[in-house]
Protein backbone atom coordinates (compact mmCIF):
# COMPACT_ATOMS: atom_id res chain seq x y z
CA UNK A 1 0.00 0.00 0.00
CA UNK A 2 1.40 3.58 -0.71
CA UNK A 3 0.25 6.72 -2.22
CA UNK A 4 0.46 5.77 -6.02
CA UNK A 5 -1.65 2.48 -5.37
CA UNK A 6 -4.15 3.71 -3.01
CA UNK A 7 -4.64 7.12 -5.59
CA UNK A 8 -6.27 10.39 -4.79
CA UNK A 9 -10.13 8.88 -2.86
CA UNK A 10 -8.20 6.79 -0.44
CA UNK A 11 -9.25 8.20 2.84
CA UNK A 12 -6.18 9.66 4.74
CA UNK A 13 -5.23 7.94 8.22
CA UNK A 14 -5.57 9.82 11.17
CA UNK A 15 -2.89 10.62 13.10
CA UNK A 16 -3.15 7.70 16.10
CA UNK A 17 -3.89 5.06 12.86
CA UNK A 18 -0.61 6.67 11.39
CA UNK A 19 1.44 6.25 14.12
CA UNK A 20 0.20 2.76 14.73
CA UNK A 21 0.64 1.96 11.09
CA UNK A 22 4.61 3.50 11.84
CA UNK A 23 4.64 0.89 14.74
CA UNK A 24 4.11 -1.84 12.48
CA UNK A 25 2.01 -4.06 14.91
CA UNK A 26 2.73 -6.90 13.35
CA UNK A 27 6.21 -7.01 13.70
CA UNK A 28 5.90 -6.89 17.61
CA UNK A 29 5.66 -10.49 18.56
CA UNK A 30 9.15 -10.58 17.57
CA UNK A 31 9.80 -8.89 20.83
CA UNK A 32 7.18 -10.67 22.63
CA UNK A 33 7.93 -14.07 22.43
CA UNK A 34 11.27 -14.26 23.65
CA UNK A 35 10.82 -12.72 26.42
CA UNK A 36 7.60 -15.00 27.03
CA UNK A 37 10.04 -17.76 26.77
CA UNK A 38 12.83 -16.44 28.95
CA UNK A 39 10.49 -15.45 31.62
CA UNK A 40 8.56 -19.11 31.86
CA UNK A 41 12.21 -20.54 32.09
CA UNK A 42 12.41 -18.12 35.00
CA UNK A 43 9.24 -19.49 35.99
CA UNK A 44 10.43 -22.80 36.20
CA UNK A 45 13.53 -22.43 37.90
CA UNK A 46 11.60 -20.79 40.76
CA UNK A 47 13.35 -17.61 40.10
CA UNK A 48 10.36 -15.62 38.54
CA UNK A 49 10.26 -12.11 39.50
CA UNK A 50 7.70 -10.41 37.55
CA UNK A 51 8.58 -6.55 37.52
CA UNK A 52 11.79 -7.21 35.84
CA UNK A 53 9.79 -9.56 33.72
CA UNK A 54 7.42 -6.43 32.82
CA UNK A 55 10.27 -3.61 32.43
CA UNK A 56 11.95 -6.35 30.34
CA UNK A 57 8.91 -6.65 27.60
CA UNK A 58 8.25 -3.24 27.64
CA UNK A 59 11.71 -2.54 26.33
CA UNK A 60 11.79 -5.16 23.98
CA UNK A 61 8.17 -3.93 22.59
CA UNK A 62 10.34 -0.35 22.78
CA UNK A 63 13.38 -1.28 20.76
CA UNK A 64 11.23 -2.78 18.29
CA UNK A 65 9.16 -0.26 17.48
CA UNK A 66 12.04 2.55 17.65
CA UNK A 67 13.72 0.45 15.55
CA UNK A 68 10.69 0.02 12.60
CA UNK A 69 10.55 3.95 12.82
CA UNK A 70 14.48 4.04 12.13
CA UNK A 71 14.03 1.71 8.92
CA UNK A 72 11.33 4.08 7.69
CA UNK A 73 13.60 6.53 8.22
CA UNK A 74 16.67 5.49 6.80
CA UNK A 75 14.80 3.72 3.97
CA UNK A 76 13.00 6.72 2.94
CA UNK A 77 16.42 8.55 2.88
CA UNK A 78 18.24 6.24 1.14
CA UNK A 79 15.56 5.61 -1.50
CA UNK A 80 15.35 2.14 -0.88
CA UNK A 81 11.34 2.60 -0.23
CA UNK A 82 10.04 4.39 -3.46
CA UNK A 83 6.43 4.11 -5.23
CA UNK A 84 6.99 0.31 -6.35
CA UNK A 85 6.89 -0.79 -2.63
CA UNK A 86 5.01 -4.16 -2.17
CA UNK A 87 5.37 -4.16 1.81
CA UNK A 88 2.95 -3.03 3.70
CA UNK A 89 2.68 1.07 4.27
CA UNK A 90 5.96 3.12 5.39
CA UNK A 91 4.62 6.41 6.54
CA UNK A 92 7.41 8.15 5.47
CA UNK A 93 7.21 7.27 2.11
CA UNK A 94 3.57 7.86 1.89
CA UNK A 95 4.03 10.95 2.95
CA UNK A 96 1.83 10.96 6.06
CA UNK A 97 4.77 11.62 8.17
CA UNK A 98 7.85 13.86 7.15
CA UNK A 99 11.34 12.66 7.60
CA UNK A 100 12.35 14.81 10.88
CA UNK A 101 8.81 13.53 12.39
CA UNK A 102 10.00 10.04 12.14
CA UNK A 103 13.09 11.08 13.54
CA UNK A 104 12.42 12.82 16.24
CA UNK A 105 9.96 9.36 17.01
CA UNK A 106 12.56 7.07 16.88
CA UNK A 107 14.78 8.75 18.80
CA UNK A 108 12.34 9.37 21.35
CA UNK A 109 11.46 5.54 21.44
CA UNK A 110 14.54 4.86 21.41
CA UNK A 111 15.67 6.89 25.11
CA UNK A 112 12.37 5.63 26.56
CA UNK A 113 13.87 2.47 26.05
CA UNK A 114 17.22 3.30 27.71
CA UNK A 115 15.18 5.12 30.55
CA UNK A 116 13.13 2.33 31.14
CA UNK A 117 15.66 -0.18 31.31
CA UNK A 118 17.19 1.74 33.86
CA UNK A 119 15.87 -0.36 36.44
CA UNK A 120 16.81 -3.57 34.81
CA UNK A 121 20.76 -2.18 34.94
CA UNK A 122 20.16 -1.80 38.50
CA UNK A 123 18.98 -5.15 39.04
CA UNK A 124 21.18 -6.88 36.54
CA UNK A 125 24.12 -4.32 36.72
CA UNK A 126 26.91 -3.62 33.47
CA UNK A 127 26.16 -6.70 31.33
CA UNK A 128 22.16 -5.41 30.87
CA UNK A 129 23.65 -1.73 30.28
CA UNK A 130 25.63 -3.58 27.38
CA UNK A 131 22.86 -5.30 26.22
CA UNK A 132 20.62 -2.39 26.23
CA UNK A 133 23.02 -0.21 24.66
CA UNK A 134 24.25 -2.53 22.02
CA UNK A 135 20.26 -3.91 21.22
CA UNK A 136 19.87 0.11 20.59
CA UNK A 137 22.32 0.67 18.50
CA UNK A 138 22.62 -2.39 16.12
CA UNK A 139 18.49 -0.96 16.07
CA UNK A 140 19.88 1.98 14.52
CA UNK A 141 22.33 0.44 12.40
CA UNK A 142 20.32 -2.06 11.18
CA UNK A 143 19.24 0.54 8.27
CA UNK A 144 21.47 3.04 8.68
CA UNK A 145 24.72 4.26 9.66
CA UNK A 146 28.07 3.76 6.76
CA UNK A 147 26.94 0.17 6.31
CA UNK A 148 23.76 -0.56 6.66
CA UNK A 149 23.53 -4.39 8.54
CA UNK A 150 19.83 -4.92 6.18
CA UNK A 151 21.68 -3.85 2.91
CA UNK A 152 24.70 -5.71 3.20
CA UNK A 153 23.77 -9.80 4.38
CA UNK A 154 24.16 -8.92 7.99
CA UNK A 155 20.92 -8.26 8.83
CA UNK A 156 20.02 -12.24 9.14
CA UNK A 157 23.05 -12.51 11.68
CA UNK A 158 21.48 -9.46 13.30
CA UNK A 159 18.18 -10.89 13.80
CA UNK A 160 18.83 -13.95 15.24
CA UNK A 161 21.27 -12.97 17.85
CA UNK A 162 19.07 -10.07 19.24
CA UNK A 163 15.70 -11.47 19.06
CA UNK A 164 17.02 -15.13 20.16
CA UNK A 165 19.58 -15.82 22.96
CA UNK A 166 20.11 -11.82 23.62
CA UNK A 167 16.23 -11.74 24.27
CA UNK A 168 15.51 -14.75 26.00
CA UNK A 169 19.13 -15.01 27.62
CA UNK A 170 18.34 -11.42 29.01
CA UNK A 171 14.85 -11.65 30.38
CA UNK A 172 16.47 -14.45 32.24
CA UNK A 173 18.88 -13.02 33.51
CA UNK A 174 17.31 -9.78 34.91
CA UNK A 175 15.05 -12.34 36.76
CA UNK A 176 17.73 -14.85 37.59
CA UNK A 177 21.10 -13.20 38.57
CA UNK A 178 22.32 -16.13 35.95
CA UNK A 179 22.60 -17.42 32.32
CA UNK A 180 22.53 -21.40 31.66
CA UNK A 181 23.22 -23.00 28.38
CA UNK A 182 19.29 -24.62 27.37
CA UNK A 183 18.60 -20.70 28.11
CA UNK A 184 20.23 -19.63 25.42
CA UNK A 185 19.91 -22.90 22.96
CA UNK A 186 15.93 -21.86 23.82
CA UNK A 187 16.78 -18.53 22.68
CA UNK A 188 17.65 -20.01 19.09
CA UNK A 189 13.93 -20.89 18.68
CA UNK A 190 12.22 -17.71 18.44
CA UNK A 191 15.75 -16.19 16.78
CA UNK A 192 15.30 -18.62 13.68
CA UNK A 193 11.51 -17.60 13.04
CA UNK A 194 12.25 -13.82 13.55
CA UNK A 195 14.53 -14.56 10.75
CA UNK A 196 12.07 -16.14 9.02
CA UNK A 197 10.13 -13.05 9.06
CA UNK A 198 12.96 -11.19 7.39
CA UNK A 199 13.42 -13.88 4.96
CA UNK A 200 9.98 -13.84 3.56
CA UNK A 201 10.27 -9.87 3.32
CA UNK A 202 13.43 -9.98 1.67
CA UNK A 203 12.00 -12.79 -0.54
CA UNK A 204 8.88 -10.08 -1.27
CA UNK A 205 11.35 -7.22 -2.39
CA UNK A 206 14.18 -9.20 -4.00
CA UNK A 207 13.56 -6.75 -7.29
CA UNK A 208 12.79 -3.24 -5.85
CA UNK A 209 15.85 -4.26 -3.06
CA UNK A 210 18.28 -5.00 -6.02
CA UNK A 211 17.71 -2.32 -7.72
CA UNK A 212 18.12 -0.06 -4.87
CA UNK A 213 21.58 -1.76 -4.27
CA UNK A 214 20.38 -3.47 -1.40
CA UNK A 215 22.87 -6.62 -0.93
CA UNK A 216 20.08 -9.02 1.01
CA UNK A 217 20.88 -12.70 1.40
CA UNK A 218 18.26 -12.85 -1.00
CA UNK A 219 19.57 -10.85 -3.62
CA UNK A 220 22.68 -12.02 -3.08
CA UNK A 221 22.05 -16.03 -3.69
CA UNK A 222 18.58 -15.85 -5.00
CA UNK A 223 15.23 -16.78 -4.47
CA UNK A 224 16.14 -20.24 -3.94
CA UNK A 225 18.52 -19.86 -1.00
CA UNK A 226 15.61 -17.03 0.45
CA UNK A 227 13.28 -19.94 0.16
CA UNK A 228 15.50 -22.38 2.08
CA UNK A 229 16.27 -19.94 4.55
CA UNK A 230 12.36 -19.71 5.60
CA UNK A 231 11.67 -23.64 6.05
CA UNK A 232 14.99 -23.64 8.20
CA UNK A 233 13.58 -20.86 10.17
CA UNK A 234 10.33 -22.95 10.75
CA UNK A 235 12.13 -26.58 10.93
CA UNK A 236 15.34 -25.79 13.51
CA UNK A 237 13.17 -24.13 16.44
CA UNK A 238 11.44 -27.54 16.28
CA UNK A 239 14.72 -29.55 16.29
CA UNK A 240 16.08 -27.48 19.09
CA UNK A 241 12.90 -28.89 21.48
CA UNK A 242 14.68 -32.58 21.52
CA UNK A 243 17.91 -31.23 22.16
CA UNK A 244 16.48 -29.38 25.46
CA UNK A 245 14.93 -32.31 26.97
CA UNK A 246 18.51 -34.09 26.44
CA UNK A 247 20.30 -30.78 27.95
CA UNK A 248 17.63 -30.84 30.96
CA UNK A 249 16.52 -34.23 31.48
CA UNK A 250 13.35 -33.43 31.78
CA UNK A 251 10.99 -30.57 30.24
CA UNK A 252 8.85 -33.22 27.79
CA UNK A 253 6.02 -31.21 27.72
CA UNK A 254 7.98 -28.16 25.90
CA UNK A 255 7.47 -30.24 22.61
CA UNK A 256 3.78 -28.62 22.44
CA UNK A 257 5.52 -26.02 20.45
CA UNK A 258 5.59 -28.56 18.04
CA UNK A 259 2.41 -27.47 17.20
CA UNK A 260 3.68 -24.85 15.37
CA UNK A 261 4.04 -26.97 12.06
CA UNK A 262 0.31 -27.51 11.26
CA UNK A 263 -0.27 -23.63 11.07
CA UNK A 264 2.60 -22.74 9.32
CA UNK A 265 2.15 -25.31 6.47
CA UNK A 266 -0.03 -23.12 4.59
CA UNK A 267 2.77 -20.51 4.70
CA UNK A 268 5.74 -23.11 4.23
CA UNK A 269 3.69 -24.06 1.01
CA UNK A 270 3.24 -20.63 -0.38
CA UNK A 271 6.16 -19.59 0.35
CA UNK A 272 7.94 -22.76 -1.57
CA UNK A 273 5.53 -22.53 -4.36
CA UNK A 274 7.79 -19.82 -5.76
CA UNK A 275 4.72 -17.39 -5.62
CA UNK A 276 6.67 -13.80 -5.53
CA UNK A 277 5.34 -10.37 -4.74
CA UNK A 278 2.91 -9.03 -2.86
CA UNK A 279 0.92 -12.36 -2.18
CA UNK A 280 4.34 -12.98 0.31
CA UNK A 281 2.32 -10.21 2.71
CA UNK A 282 0.22 -13.09 3.52
CA UNK A 283 3.32 -15.13 4.81
CA UNK A 284 4.80 -12.05 6.46
CA UNK A 285 1.64 -11.70 8.65
CA UNK A 286 1.43 -15.48 9.34
CA UNK A 287 5.18 -15.74 10.21
CA UNK A 288 4.34 -13.56 13.39
CA UNK A 289 1.73 -15.51 14.00
CA UNK A 290 3.37 -18.58 14.49
CA UNK A 291 6.76 -17.03 16.18
CA UNK A 292 3.68 -15.66 18.79
CA UNK A 293 2.38 -19.32 18.89
CA UNK A 294 5.59 -20.67 19.48
CA UNK A 295 6.44 -18.50 22.32
CA UNK A 296 3.32 -19.33 24.02
CA UNK A 297 3.23 -23.12 23.32
CA UNK A 298 7.39 -23.53 24.53
CA UNK A 299 6.13 -21.51 28.00
CA UNK A 300 3.29 -23.57 28.46
CA UNK A 301 5.08 -26.55 27.78
CA UNK A 302 8.50 -25.47 29.88
CA UNK A 303 6.43 -24.64 32.58
CA UNK A 304 4.01 -27.89 32.98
Amino acid sequence: MNVAKTGPLSPKPGALKTWILAARPKTLWAAVAPVLIGTAMAFGDGLFYWPAAAIALLGALLIQIGTNLANDYYDFRSGADDEKRLGPLRVTQAGLVSPEQIKRAFIGTFALAFFSGLYLVWLGGWPVLVLGILSILFGVLYTGGPYPLGYNGLGDVFVLIFFGPVAVGGTYYVQAKLITWPVLVAGLGPGFIAVGLLAVNNLRDIVSDRAAGKRTLAVRFGAPFARLEYLASIVIPCLILPILIWMTGGHYPVLLALGILPVAIPALKLVMSRREGIILNEVLASTGKILLLYGVLFSIGWIV
